[in-house]
């Protein structure tokens, strides 16, 4: 190795240091389960999970528990949200066999609630609405009693591209806000508050009552008073279901923790939202949007 040059002192990489977690977000590691045999059918049906490329901290626990979120138009988003983990770049062109795939998984699986999101597609002139178009109907023709949720990007606004979406009949409409509008500069620069209660006021319109969804995460800065305020423009845009949880860091590349929320907080938040109309409100550091859904759809509780 050579000797760093006299009076010049040698450059070390220091890790950045991560926050410790409290003794609220300590849990045991959950039992395997069916873990392998979900991951085997994903790996024969060539699928991508945001369990696993979003680096959730629930997958272990679903996966053994034989559930798991498809993630569609494949594992690398357009844009540039400093909160996660999927990989960002240039994506590779729409897979037409995916939906099919999608549906064969759900159905080996013996699935009987099938949750699909995507990574954001801001290169696609429909922002990816036809393929989840495409995987709905094709899970409804495999598993015709299967209940189906669709967690969607804002689609730049495209009112024609959320009205596909809605046509091919999903049972819940999801799409997060994921934060306060004050943070989004920071937290998820491309995207807009306004735009996004645009959206779910617009499925609000077409679906069922009680079956649009959306969800935020708490401990990047926000304040209580800005979840309540968001909160309530939930309310108003039709929300009938919301999920707060708690942030946490998923890699070194992304934004650090600002606060680890106590747990009373999240009952206050919880609380809160089904004062202000939100029927099914679930809170908790573990909640994530797309984690145990279908009991999310039933009832307001973890």
């Amino acid at each position: 190795m050579r000797e760093p040059c006299a009076g010049v002192a040698p450059e070390f990489h220091v890790p950045p240091v991560r926050r410790r977690f409290p003794a609220w977000l300590r849990r045991p590691s959950m039992p395997g389960g069916r873990q392998v045999r979900v991951e085997a059918q994903l790996a024969r049906s060539r699928l991508h999970t945001v369990c696993r490329e979003a680096r959730c901290p629930n997958r272990s626990e679903c996966f053994g528990r034989g559930t798991a979120t498809f993630l569609i138009l494949g594992p690398v988003c357009t844009r540039h949200c400093r909160f996660c983990g999927v990989a960002q770049g240039v994506p590779a062109a729409v897979d037409p066999g995916e939906p099919e795939r999608v549906a064969s998984a759900a159905a080996g699986l013996g699935l009987g609630y099938v949750v699909v999101t995507s990574v954001t597609r801001d290169d696609l002139p429909d922002g990816g609405a036809g393929q989840f178009a495409a995987v709905i109907q094709a899970v409804r023709r495999a598993l015709p009693s299967a209940g189906i949720e669709v967690l969607v990007p804002d689609f730049r606004g495209d009112r024609r591209a959320l009205e596909s979406v809605l046509a091919a009949g999903p049972d819940v409409l999801n799409h997060n806000v994921e934060t306060v509008p004050r943070l989004y500069p920071q937290v998820r620069p491309e995207a807009d508050f306004e735009r996004s209660i645009a959206l779910l006021r617009a499925a609000a319109d077409v679906m069922p009552l009680g079956r649009v969804k959306s969800g935020m995460m708490v401990g990047c800065g926000e304040r209580p008073g800005e979840v309540e305020d968001v909160l309530g423009r939930l309310a108003a845009a039709g929300c009938g279901i919301v999920t707060i949880g708690q942030y946490l860091q998923p890699g070194d590349g992304q934004m650090e923790v600002a606060e680890f929320v106590p747990p009373e907080r999240f009952e206050a938040y919880a609380a809160t939202a089904r004062r202000l109309g939100i029927a099914q409100a679930v809170a908790g550091p573990y909640v994530r949007s797309s984690y145990r859904a279908a009991e999310c759809l039933d009832r307001g509780h973890e």
